[in-house]
């Protein structure tokens, strides 16, 4: 058997059902595997203690079990404190620190073959130091703004490329992404396209009209889904809708942005035709899917979007900017629009889409081959490989 430990801080919990539920889908394919047994330590940071009792948010998260069974998983959240200076630096040693008397409780009674860390900072140092400890290879998943945001932070980018250099196997969303890695120093040859995966089975094609009349909807329909945070873009297609003045705009998501994208609505007069929806289920999102004519995302970063390939695997054509793994996906004209990150371009990308429909089945054909059976398959692989690699045979004497 294959003995894995899944190191996440992006991993959903009671608070926040949908916080890296890819993470969550892929980490439960893995476990589904006959020859891997796994265990999951999802870190959560939060506020020195004089802070936190300022926030709500992180005395939820503080209040999560340490140790849980999670849709089938163990799951262990040992909490880490993260600084509220230096720009995110210190919280590798925080992690590690936090980290170091679980992990030594974990390996009496589990001994870890690897560590399949699954997001890059500051989950990948942390693992370098601990894979040192326990002498046991690690694997580290670039998923996007853990590369393109946090390697842009001071005292950060060191920490981020010397954990890629010294860990046994990376993984990357995108062949665009690993590009970025090769070009902070990691080593190309160690890298692999590691692609998500897609529930073919409830993101699919199905009927527009009648999910449009589910919702109460007629006309162009136009849906974002998102966390609401400047990078995703939201308020330039709240503005693209401007130039819109038929279609509907759904807006899905939660986060520091709501209010202030709630007044743009407000201040262009759109009260009518855009809707703040809030977070949805994971579940909820394939009738969302289908009920629009397109998907709009213009993020200034991305590794490879899940909502990205779950829309086109609904038939649902998306504009998109040109980031991450966007080649990688939108392919062909019936798969949408790549655009410039500004209004007048993106409000052009939804027009074309608008007047020149594709039909449902061709969009769908590029997210045929995101599934997560091939996600497990790979993933395994590369593990096994690592851990095989790492155990070399004594020399025949």
């Amino acid at each position: 058997m294959l003995r894995v430990l899944t190191l996440s801080s992006l991993f959903p919990d009671s608070t926040r059902p949908t916080f890296g539920i890819f993470v969550e889908k892929q980490t439960l394919g893995l476990a589904a595997h006959p020859e891997v047994e796994l265990r999951v330590v999802a870190p959560i940071g939060v506020p020195p203690a004089p802070m936190l009792r300022f926030s709500a948010v992180h005395q939820a998260l503080a209040a999560q079990p340490r140790q849980e069974v999670w849709k089938g998983l163990q799951v262990y959240r040992p909490l880490f404190t993260t600084a509220p200076l230096g720009g995110g630096r210190w919280n590798t040693l925080s992690m590690w620190w936090a980290l170091l008397p679980l992990l030594d409780e974990i390996r009496r009674d589990f001994p870890f073959d690897i560590i399949d860390t699954e997001f890059f900072f500051p989950d990948g140092p942390a693992a370098m130091r601990l894979a040192r400890r326990y002498d046991v290879p690690f694997s580290i998943k670039a998923r996007g703004a853990d590369i393109s945001f946090w390697s842009g932070k001071p005292g950060c980018r060191r920490q981020i490329t010397a954990a890629g250099q010294a860990a046994d196997g990376l993984l990357a969303v995108s062949g665009a992404l690993r590009d970025e890695m090769i070009a902070l120093g990691m080593p190309a040859d160690r890298i692999k396209v590691h692609h998500t995966g897609v529930d073919q089975a409830a993101f699919r094609p199905s009927d527009r009209a009648a999910a449009k009349a589910a919702f109460g909807l007629s006309g162009p329909v136009i849906l974002t889904v998102g966390h609401l945070i400047p990078r995703k873009g939201q308020a330039l297609v709240i503005d693209a809708m401007t130039s819109l003045p038929d279609a509907t705009l759904l807006i899905v998501g939660d986060g520091p942005d709501r209010a202030a994208l709630e007044r743009q609505i407000a201040a262009r007069g759109l009260q009518d035709r855009a809707r703040m929806l809030g977070p949805k289920m994971h579940a909820d999102l394939p009738a969302l899917f289908a009920a629009a004519d397109v998907m709009v995302l213009p993020s200034a970063s991305e590794g490879l979007a899940n909502v990205w390939v779950e829309s086109l695997a609904c038939g649902t054509p998306i504009v998109i900017t040109d980031v991450g793994g966007a080649r990688e996906v939108v392919d062909r004209p019936a798969a949408g629009r790549i655009v410039e990150r500004n209004v007048e371009a993106i409000a052009v990308g939804i027009a074309e889409v608008l007047m020149n429909p594709p039909k449902r089945e061709e969009t769908a054909e590029p997210a045929k081959r995101f599934t997560w059976k091939r996600n497990s398959e790979a993933l395994y692989a590369h593990l096994k490989g690592l851990v095989d690699a790492k155990i070399k045979p004594l020399p025949f004497k």
